[in-house]
């Protein structure tokens, strides 16, 4: 541009149409343009570097605080997520808790009751002592349940065969057994004669139950005599209708013939 302008002020000169004085303002004038005009494209330049510097500044700026927004909601997210799995956490801590409560109770409650189930009266205590050559041997049964004590004597030990009297074997061990009994204070005793099921053939005793009652009167008599208060005493006979074993065998036969001495709270 600058030489377009000094050209151009040459060609008027040599042509005569502009003096020397107007040529030589010219053309410092024309200097002076190409000057701004050169130091306007530099600024120009230098502004348009600056913008591409800017957006490229702004794009990674932009594309931080993307990456940044999505950390943020990805972090929120698990916040939130273990805000609720903590909160489910606690609640089943509680219910556990809860229920480690309940089983202490429900544990202290069944040790007292298996304490006060397997406590033994001073009524057991004694015969267990006085008998226990008889239990040894098998031929008398111990138990006590909930303050309810039974005596079962096999009817070998206490009668012969098919008879309601009483042997001297029987008489020896209703002795002991009547020396517990003799201080029993608030029970009942109660003699419950039992048989299998074969028919007893007539005679004296024409069916299980006039023999099973028979025999338990014998013993309460034997009781009575050896010093047990009779107003606390009672008999009763069953027959072969409340039997501990099948009526399948002479060994489960012989189970289910039997006396037993039923202690029990008035």
């Amino acid at each position: 541009m600058r030489t377009r302008l000094v050209l151009a002020a040459l060609v008027a000169l040599s042509t005569g149409c502009v003096s020397s004085g107007k040529f030589n303002a010219k053309a410092q004038e024309a200097e002076q343009l190409a000057k701004g005009l050169t130091d306007e494209k530099s600024a120009r330049s230098a502004a348009e570097e600056k913008v591409k510097a800017l957006e490229a500044q702004v794009a990674q700026l932009t594309q931080e605080r993307d990456a940044l927004n999505a950390r943020l909601t990805t972090s929120e997210s698990r916040l939130t997520a273990n805000a609720a799995e903590r909160r489910a956490l606690e609640e089943q801590n509680a219910q556990l808790q809860a229920l480690n409560e309940e089983l202490a109770r429900n544990t202290k409650k069944l040790a007292q009751a298996k304490e006060e189930l397997e406590k033994k009266s001073s009524e057991y205590e004694n015969l267990a002592q006085s008998l226990k050559q008889e239990i040894s041997e098998g031929k008398i049964e111990l138990s006590e349940l909930k303050g309810r004590m039974t005596v079962q004597l096999k009817d070998k030990i206490l009668f012969a065969s098919g008879s309601a009297r009483v042997g001297k074997e029987g008489e020896a061990a209703l002795a002991k057994i009547a020396d517990a009994l003799k201080t029993v204070q608030g029970k009942i005793i109660r003699v419950e004669g039992h048989t299998d099921d074969v028919p007893t053939g007539g005679g004296q005793f024409p069916t299980n139950w006039e023999l099973s009652l028979a025999r338990a009167m014998a013993v309460v008599r034997s009781l009575q005599d050896a010093g047990v208060d009779p107003t606390a005493l009672s008999a009763a006979g069953y027959g072969q209708y409340q039997p501990i074993a099948p009526n399948d065998s002479p060994e489960n036969r012989s189970l289910n013939r039997r006396i037993e001495i039923v202690l029990a709270p008035k």
